[in-house]
């Protein structure tokens, strides 16, 4: 669990809740002009300065979300911060402060919780925001990290997943799959390990498709883009339950039906490959996945020209009207598949 296997532990008890909230945030500054208060005080204060402000959630639990049988510490740390700001760059907004929240239990020492703030203050310092409260308590089941996320925008700026219209191009940043991929790496070398623990694992040529498991990217860098192309997405909402899942989700809340066609899904070659070693359809790990962490948009028709070059995104369909409903067009035939949600979901899934 720990990187230094040979430290001195200190137990939580012996710091009690306010020692231990000032010894994990203490080395944290604040970077947001739109921070006032941060950690300290009964609440934080945040200055939106006139913009709106988005605001998410999202809880992970071990044993639901994660397995510390080889998941860092660190980089657990760094992934739940991730997993929130991926939420506000779908908004088409710009990420500003997080909370952070640990339910623990006593079996970790405060130096395990060293570890997880250093993967959030590593993510807080790539991404440029602050800490600026959360909250500690016990547990009496492991591990369970909550963060909230704040983004500011400009109010005509927002993207929500309402506003797709039938011809809309469906276009997704970066490549889908991948993280899936990372998964099945992980749980088949943590299957072996517990079968037998002298067998070392074999994780050597699956760097891509691991970073892309215990280690996402939220892209915010998107927006950043598709302002500088004078691009405004329609509708808009992050890869992380699987890409049919998160099309029926645009089609249900924008009333449209989409047109998916299956050999425009981009996908790395690492991910293909890894994909027949396991065999699996590369296509449905894309499809049904999750984790990826890519931004799926609509844009108008009319925008088309403005990214069609751009080497970070593909157009893998369109819109239609809602009843026509949502396929996937097969490779190389002019044959429909209807798009099912097969994703993940906490209450349905078990890792």
């Amino acid at each position: 669990m720990l990187e230094d296997k040979n430290q001195h532990l200190t137990p939580i008890s012996a710091l009690g809740e306010f020692g231990l909230i000032k010894r994990l945030t203490e080395k944290f500054s604040l970077k947001q002009d739109s921070s006032e208060l941060s950690v300290g005080d009964d609440a934080a204060i945040i200055n939106p300065d006139g913009k709106k402000v988005v605001v998410t959630t999202d809880i992970l639990a071990e044993g639901v979300h994660f397995n510390l049988g080889y998941v860092p510490l660190k980089h657990l740390g760094y992934k739940a911060v991730i997993v929130n700001l991926s939420d506000i760059a779908a908004m088409n907004a710009a990420p500003t402060q997080i909370l952070v929240s640990l339910a623990v239990s006593n079996r970790f020492p405060v130096e395990a919780l060293d570890e997880i703030y250093e993967g959030i203050k590593l993510a807080c310092g790539k991404y440029g925001v602050d800490l600026v409260g959360g909250d500690t308590t016990s547990s009496t089941s492991g591990l369970v990290m909550s963060i909230t996320a704040i983004g500011m925008e400009n109010s005509d700026k927002i993207a929500t997943r309402k506003n797709a219209k039938p011809n809309d191009l469906l276009v997704v940043s970066g490549d889908l799959g991948g993280a899936y991929l990372g998964l099945q790496i992980l749980e088949r070398e943590h299957a072996v390990f517990l079968a037998n623990p002298n067998m070392q694992p074999e994780m050597e040529g699956y760097d891509y498709i691991l970073e892309r498991q215990l280690k996402p990217e939220a892209r915010t860098d998107v927006k950043k883009i598709l302002d500088e192309l004078e691009v405004l997405p329609t509708s808009m909402i992050d890869v992380s339950d699987g890409l049919a899942s998160e099309i029926l989700h645009l089609s249900d809340q924008s009333q449209v039906g989409f047109r998916l066609y299956e050999e425009k899904i981009p996908m790395d070659t690492m991910t293909i490959t890894t994909s027949e070693e396991f065999n699996l359809n590369p296509v449905m790990c894309a499809l049904s996945g999750g984790e990826d962490y890519e931004l799926l948009f609509t844009i108008s028709p009319n925008d088309f020209d403005k990214i069609k070059n751009h080497p970070d995104f593909t157009v893998i369909g369109h819109a239609v009207d809602l009843e026509q409903g949502n396929y996937m067009v097969l490779r190389g035939r002019n044959e429909l598949s209807q798009l099912t949600a097969q994703g993940w979901d906490a209450f349905l899934n078990k890792q």
